[in-house]
């Protein structure tokens, strides 16, 4: 499928609605070749039903691993979702709730464990942001709903999943090209996605004696229904990266599919950045 390097003008639509996205988004590249990379592996994953975790979701199950998805109240995306899993003859297993509830985020590992039987890798994807320019139209309560969003569950799932995983299982965070280089109308949530990368490196140091290895990926801009939702004018979105153009879910999702495979068995605490070319540090 060809990546398109200019969007069409698209006002804002709410979040999660993938299938009213204009060109679709590549969820996976028709050349791509599973190796049974995860072959036996249950894997969750928090905000897959669309975008980058959709796109996760797919390539895990190519790989041969069953799939967990939690997601908001997006039912249609979920089930789209579900069936693109189950085309690879993977098992699909939706939890509908949300995130910010810590009693929510222990009910989703109990039903994992419930349904699997076990858990081998954690994909901490769900975010929420909302553009502002001025920090003073930020209010506490978009404030709130953004870090207990954004940072809030990766404790969550990450502690109650604790007592199931074992010496070769994987955490993966997403966190975003905004951590590194800043933002100026996404204040809070660039602070959040700074936040992750902390987590990330200080959580791979907890976890390095229990063969846990906890990783991160840094996308840059990304076609995915939580731009659409964010900013009215899309159509040159992604032009000022080196490669003038956005990516595709399908260019992100394979490096989740390194940092969950006993391919990076070497590698915890660090963060693959996949921005199109823009140079960051760290």
């Amino acid at each position: 499928m060809a990546k398109p390097n200019k969007f069409p003008e698209q006002s804002q639509k709410a979040p999660g609605q993938e299938f009213k996205m204009e060109p679709q988004p590549e969820i996976i590249n028709i050349n791509y070749k599973g190796s049974g990379k995860l072959e036996g592996k249950t894997a969750l994953i928090t905000g897959g039903d669309s975008g980058i975790g959709r796109s996760v979701a797919v390539h895990f199950a190519r790989e041969g691993a069953n799939v967990v998805i939690v997601y908001l109240n997006e039912e249609k995306d979920a089930l789209e979702t579900k069936r693109l899993v189950e085309k690879e003859n993977r098992e699909c297993y939706l939890i509908k709730g949300d995130l910010k509830k810590e009693k929510f985020c222990k009910s989703c590992i109990d039903k994992t464990i419930k349904k699997f039987g076990s858990l081998n890798i954690i994909v901490n994807n769900a975010a929420f942001q909302i553009s502002k320019n001025e920090i003073g139209k930020i209010t506490k309560k978009q404030l709130s709903e953004t870090f207990e969003t954004n940072i809030y569950p990766f404790f969550f799932i990450v502690k109650e999943a604790m007592p199931y995983l074992k010496n070769g299982d994987s955490i993966i965070n997403t966190t975003s090209v905004t951590a590194y280089r800043g933002s100026d109308h996404l204040l809070d949530y660039s602070s959040t996605k700074g936040a992750i990368v902390t987590f990330t490196r200080s959580l791979a140091i907890m976890l390095a004696k229990k063969g846990i290895r906890v990783n991160g990926v840094a996308p840059g801009p990304i076609w995915t229904p939580l731009i659409v939702s964010t900013f009215e004018k899309i159509s040159d979105f992604g032009q000022d990266t080196p490669m003038g153009r956005a990516g595709q879910p399908s260019e992100v999702a394979p490096a989740y599919v390194f940092l969950a495979s006993d391919d990076s068995s070497y590698i915890t605490g660090q963060i693959i950045h996949v921005n199109g070319g823009e140079i960051v540090g760290g």
